[in-house]
C-alpha cells in the first residue's frame, strides 16, 4: 500500500531530491538531476520498484521526526524495547550527488537492518552488485549507485543487499551512497561523515540567517523558503514545481503529472519572493537563466527543463502501477506543447520586476520584449489552454486576457519608468482594447462577476488574481462579485477549489492550496483581515508535521498531487508577508513593491 503522501520529507542538494518515509524507506530518488529517471520508485509502486531503508529491526514503540534547526537535515529517532536510536538523513552539498545517513546509538542496543535495492529506469531494471575496494556498487553499465561506510553489506536475494548490525548508546555509524557514472573506484571523502553534516548545517543556517522576514509566522516562512531552495537547480539558477511525477489529484485517477520541470508563472512569483526576503543572489540566479532563455529561444515555452531546454515528451511507464494505483505514470510533460496566453504576461511581469528591482535585463532582452508584445498584438485575441491546461479544453480563458494586459501594462511601464524605445501610444491602444474587452464579455451579465471564460460563464479561482494583479481595485463591484461568486460556489470546508467538480479531469480532486491562499490576500484587500488570518492559520495546519505542503488537500482524505510543490510554498510566504504588512509588523523587504500586490491601473 502507498503510504500517505504527508508520510514523506524531503532532502536534497541543490541539484536533485529524494523522500524519506517516516519507517526510514528512501522511496523517490532521481540522481544526477530532478528529472532524471529514478532510482527508487517505490513511491509510484512498491518496493519492487527500488528503495532504501534503514531504520530497527524490531517492533518500534515510539517515532519522531524533525529537520534540524533551519537545515534540510532530517533527524528521524525510534524507541525500542531495548533502547533508542537516531538516523540523521541528508545530502551534502557539492559536485557529487551522495546521500548520507548517519546512526547514532541514544540509549541501550537497537539491532538495525538496512536493505538497499535500486531499480533503474524509474523502477524497471535491476542492476548489478559487485564488490570493490572502495565499496559495494550496484550498477548498469560503466557506473551506478555506490554504497560505502561503517556498515558491510553483501550482495543477497533479490537483487538487493541487506545489512544485520547492531547500534549501542554512544555508538555512531556512517553509511554513504554516491551516484556515480564512473567505472573506476571513486577516492575515499575528504571530510568525515560527521564533519560533512556540520559543513551541511552551517552552511544552511547561513543561507537562513539572511532572510529577512521577522515575523509571527517565521518557522512556516522559513521553512517553505528552504523548502523552495531544495527545489532549486544550482547551475542553472533555476526551480521545478515540485521534485515528483505522477502523484495524483486523486488517488486512483488519471490526472498524474510530471511536475519536475520550471513554470514561468512559478519564476514569477518566486523572483517576488526571493527579493523580499533578502535573497538577491538567487534572484539573479533565476535572471541568468530566464536571459538565457528570452535571448535564445525563438518560441516562449510554457515550461522548461532545469538547463532552459524544451523538456521531453510525455510518455507512460506501463511497469509502474502508480500511487495508490493511480495510472498513468507520466514521464515528461504535454503541457510543452500547449498554448497558454497568460505566458506573456507572466514573463513580461518577471521583466518588470527584475528593473523595479535594479536587476536590468539586457538590450537585446528589451528588443525580444518588443517582439513579443508585437506577436501578442495579433494573439491575444486567440483562445488558449490557460492556467490550469486543462487538455482539450481551449477557451478565451478570463485570466489568460487578464495578464495579457499584464503584459502591455507592464511593459508601458517599463518603457516610461526607464526611457526604453517603445511604440507606446500603440500599446496604450492595445492595453486598453484589452481591459475593455474583459470588462465586456468576460463578465457574467447575471452575477456582474468575471467568470471562468468568454465560453463558460463558471466561477474560478484564478480569478482571484485580478485585483492582485493591479486589472482592478479591490472595491470595484466587479471584483465584489467574483469574489462573492467563489466562495459561494468555490469555498468548501473552508478551503478554496479551482473551478466545480464536472470541469475537472478528476471530479473528486482536492482543494487548490495556492488558490486557498490567494483568497487569503483577498480577504486581506477588502478588509477582512480576522477571516484572512484565520484561513491562513488552518492552510498552516494542513502542512504534514515538517511544514511541507502537496500541491492539492482532500478533506478526509489528505495531501494530493506532486510533493512538495513549489506554488503552495510561494503563495503561503507571499500571505504571510501580506499579512504582516497588513499588522505593520513586517520587518524585512518592502512586498508592497512588487507586481503581485495591488497597483495602480491608471
Amino acid at each position: 500500500m502507498s503510504r500517505p503522501i504527508e508520510d514523506y520529507a524531503l532532502i536534497g542538494d541543490l541539484r536533485t531530491a529524494a523522500l524519506v518515509a517516516r519507517d526510514g524507506s528512501i522511496d523517490w530518488f532521481c540522481p544526477p538531476r530532478f528529472d532524471a529517471p529514478a532510482c527508487f520508485a517505490a513511491l509510484l509502486g512498491d518496493q519492487a520498484h527500488g528503495f532504501w531503508r534503514l531504520a530497527p529491526d524490531c517492533e518500534v514503540r515510539q517515532a519522531s521526526r524533525c529537520y534540524l534547526t533551519d537545515t534540510l537535515i532530517l533527524c528521524s529517532e525510534w524507541g525500542t524495547a531495548g533502547g533508542r536510536v537516531r538516523v540523521l538523513d541528508f545530502m551534502p552539498l557539492g559536485e557529487s550527488v551522495v546521500i548520507l545517513r548517519l546512526v547514532e546509538g541514544l540509549e541501550g542496543q537497537v539491532p538495525m537492518r538496512m536493505q538497499l535495492r535500486p531499480r533503474f529506469g524509474y523502477g524497471k531494471r535491476a542492476g548489478t552488485a559487485r564488490l570493490r575496494q572502495d565499496g559495494l556498487l550496484i550498477g548498469e553499465g560503466q557506473g551506478g549507485l555506490l554504497l560505502r561506510g561503517d556498515v558491510q553489506a553483501e550482495p543477497g536475494d533479490a537483487d538487493e543487499c541487506v545489512a544485520l548490525f547492531e547500534v549501542t548508546a554512544g555508538q555512531r555509524l556512517a553509511l554513504e551512497l554516491v551516484y556515480s557514472e564512473l567505472e573506476a573506484p571513486l577516492p575515499p571523502p575528504a571530510e568525515t561523515a560527521w564533519a560533512r553534516l556540520d559543513g551541511c548545517r552551517q552552511w544552511w543556517r547561513e543561507w537562513v540567517e539572511r532572510c529577512s522576514y521577522r515575523g509571527r509566522w517565521r518557522d512556516a516562512v522559513v521553512r517553505s523558503l528552504i523548502t523552495l531552495k531544495a527545489l532549486s537547480h544550482a547551475p542553472s539558477g533555476s526551480m521545478v514545481a515540485a521534485p515528483t511525477t505522477s502523484l495524483p489529484e486523486r488517488p486512483g485517477g488519471e490526472a498524474n503529472w510530471d511536475y519536475r520541470f520550471c513554470w514561468i508563472r512559478d519564476a514569477v512569483l518566486a523572483l517576488d519572493i526571493l527579493l523580499d526576503s533578502n535573497y538577491p543572489d538567487e534572484a539573479a540566479a533565476w535572471q541568468h537563466w530566464l536571459h538565457q532563455v528570452v535571448d535564445r529561444d525563438g518560441e516562449l515555452r510554457v515550461l522548461y527543463d532545469v538547463e532552459g531546454q524544451a523538456p521531453p515528451a510525455e510518455r507512460c511507464l506501463d511497469w509502474l502501477p502508480g500511487y495508490h494505483q493511480s495510472q498513468p505514470v507520466r514521464v515528461g510533460n504535454a503541457a510543452r506543447g500547449q498554448h497558454q496566453l497568460d505566458l506573456y504576461g507572466q514573463l513580461l511581469d518577471l521583466l518588470h520586476i527584475f528593473r523595479r528591482s535594479g536587476l536590468s535585463p539586457s538590450e537585446q532582452s528589451w528588443r525580444r520584449q518588443c517582439a513579443l508584445l508585437d506577436h501578442l498584438t495579433e494573439l491575444w485575441q486567440e483562445p488558449d489552454d490557460g492556467i490550469w491546461e486543462l487538455r482539450g479544453r481551449r477557451r478565451h480563458y478570463t485570466h489568460s486576457k487578464i495578464y495579457a494586459w499584464v503584459a502591455f501594462d507592464r511593459s508601458i511601464r517599463d518603457a516610461e519608468t526607464f526611457s526604453l524605445p517603445a511604440p507606446l501610444e500603440r500599446w496604450r491602444i492595445v492595453r486598453d482594447e484589452i481591459h475593455a474587452d474583459i470588462c465586456t464579455r468576460g463578465v457574467d451579465p447575471a452575477r456582474g462577476a468575471f467568470c471562468q471564460s468568454y465560453d463558460d460563464h463558471r466561477p474560478d479561482a484564478s480569478l482571484l488574481m485580478a485585483p492582485l494583479l493591479g486589472f482592478l481595485p479591490a472595491e470595484d463591484v466587479r471584483i465584489q462579485a467574483t469574489l462573492t461568486w467563489i466562495e459561494e460556489r468555490l469555498l468548501r470546508d473552508g478551503l478554496v477549489w479551482r473551478f466545480e467538480a464536472e470541469q475537472a479531469q478528476d471530479d473528486a480532486e482536492g482543494a487548490f492550496l495556492a488558490c486557498s491562499f490567494w483568497l487569503v490576500d483577498n480577504w486581506l484587500l477588502v478588509g477582512r483581515a480576522a477571516e484572512a488570518r484565520a484561513l491562513f492559520e488552518k492552510l498552516l495546519g494542513l502542512r504534514n508535521d515538517l511544514g511541507l505542503l502537496a500541491e492539492q488537500y482532500q478533506p478526509g482524505v489528505g495531501q494530493l498531487g506532486n510533493f512538495p510543490q513549489a506554488l503552495s510554498h510561494l503563495a503561503l510566504i507571499k500571505s504571510a508577508y501580506l499579512l504582516e504588512a497588513r499588522d505593520g509588523v513586517h520587518e524585512g523587504g518592502e512586498p508592497e513593491r512588487h507586481s503581485y500586490h495591488p497597483v495602480d491601473d491608471g
